[in-house]
């Protein structure tokens, strides 16, 4: 029950991303970072955390589905904020960072990231022990200033 939960929460963090448009890959423009989600899904009482990030705003959600507990948190972000962002990340490197298999059974959370760019859309699981996972915790040091400090 609890894997087919994590399951659908992770289907549903990506199905309500929003789409991004093909014209800008075919301009001849720079690829850019469209869209970055950050989602820790698991545990025992089906603890889940979704971050939607887009050049506008930042969406989070966190919740626990054994207490039926959710929280929702909005705010908008200005262009300074969304490049400080995204300068975490190498777009050059993401088609060589390469995912792990699922560690709920040892753990019980899995953390899974999408990022979106003007070409590409990328899905790591657990890329913990990829040597590129260093710009991942720069951008959540980054994230963990900006998201409101709540109580768990």
């Amino acid at each position: 029950m609890k894997i087919f939960f994590s399951m659908f929460l992770l289907l549903t963090f990506f199905s309500c991303s929003k789409k991004t448009s093909d014209n800008n890959s075919s301009s001849g423009n720079p690829e850019e970072i469209t869209f970055i989600g950050l989602s820790n899904v698991g545990g025992e009482q089906g603890n889940y955390r979704i971050i939607k990030i887009t050049k506008d705003s930042i969406h989070l959600e966190t919740g626990m589905n054994a207490g039926e507990k959710h929280k929702e948190w909005h705010k908008a972000i200005t262009p300074k904020t969304w490049k400080n962002l995204t300068s975490s990340f190498k777009i050059k490197d993401l088609s060589l960072i390469e995912s792990s298999p699922s560690i709920q059974y040892l753990d019980g959370i899995d953390e899974t990231f999408q990022i979106k760019t003007t070409k590409n859309s990328h899905v790591f699981v657990n890329a913990y022990s990829d040597t590129h996972y260093r710009q991942f915790e720069e951008f959540k040091i980054k994230l963990e200033n900006i998201l409101p400090k709540q109580p768990q």
